[in-house]
């Protein structure tokens, strides 16, 4: 579990939220009372928690935001990050996990001089990880390799590389290919509650169409005897997926029984968890 939860609410709570040097103030969705939330705040609720890896309080910034903005929130982002550093210091002898991992968040929209700026800022504070925020909110997908290739060069080679919120398969392979290490995204588990699936296509990883995606729900499934997948020895999930065909869980989406989002989601995840595997794969043997 880590603490990325406070950068979405502090970018998806904009109508009811207020930024001070300070921290976020915002209204609860359930009562409309307020809340303050800092730096400081924030890594003790992940420590209480027992957060594996612990993020900074940072703002992630809308796409269409000025430079003057995007200064602005950057250079408080940073004292934010001094400020989340010195309280996760100061909380591992009572955290629930002393054995967290803290991470700083890169930020600066699609301006690269302002992306790599911050990241050598941050890289002079010193975390355990960096982690690419702010991107994956509506900017082209090309914009988010050449900040992700801008980056690739700042961050240190001896950190993990963290691409928060992403991303659809393909675009995964690219920015791995550029240096990043971790992500998060929910995608594969979304998609599935609505009957999409991802599947490959073929094996090379470097052409944009090598998985696809379909919907359970098309006629075509209806008399689709296929398993959803191949037995493998030592795959609990594979072999647990074998036992039900395609048309079964068409059946199941039909009749809104929530097995079937259940199954759709272990394929997918299946699906991902391979993909990495691919890539990995990929990496070593010098096809990526």
């Amino acid at each position: 579990m880590n603490g990325c939860c406070t950068n979405v609410k502090v970018f998806s709570l904009a109508k009811t939220r207020k930024i001070t040097e300070e921290g976020v103030t915002f209204a609860s969705h359930i009562d409309g009372s307020r809340h303050l939330l800092t730096p400081e705040r924030s890594i003790q609720i992940q420590q209480a928690i027992g957060s594996d890896i612990a993020m900074v309080l940072d703002e992630c910034t809308p796409p269409d935001s000025s430079e003057e903005y995007l200064k602005d929130s950057i250079g408080r982002t940073t004292r934010w990050a001094e400020r989340s550093k010195k309280e996760f210091g100061q909380g591992r002898v009572t955290s629930n996990n002393p054995g967290a991992q803290l991470f700083g968040i890169d930020q600066g929209g699609t301006d690269e001089a302002l992306r790599v700026s911050h990241a050598k800022d941050l890289a002079s504070i010193g975390f355990d990880g960096y982690a690419i925020g702010g991107l994956s909110v509506g900017e082209p997908f090309e914009d988010a390799c050449r900040i992700v290739s801008a980056l690739h060069g700042v961050l240190p080679t001896d950190r993990p590389r963290y691409f928060m919120g992403g991303a659809k398969p393909h675009e995964i392979v690219e920015y791995v290919r550029r240096g990043v290490d971790m992500f998060d995204c929910v995608l594969p588990t979304r998609n599935a509650r609505h009957g999409q699936l991802f599947r490959f296509v073929h094996d090379d990883l470097t052409k944009p169409d090598f998985y696809e995606t379909v919907q359970i729900a098309n006629e075509r499934f209806k008399a689709d005897s296929r398993p959803l997948a191949d037995p493998v020895e030592g795959d609990a999930v594979a072999s647990e997926l074998s036992r039900f065909s395609y048309a079964y869980l068409r059946h199941l989406f039909t009749v809104e029984e929530v097995l079937g989002q259940r199954l759709a989601t272990l394929m997918n995840v299946r699906f991902y968890l391979e993909l990495m595997g691919r890539i990995r794969q990929g990496i070593a043997d010098g096809t990526l």
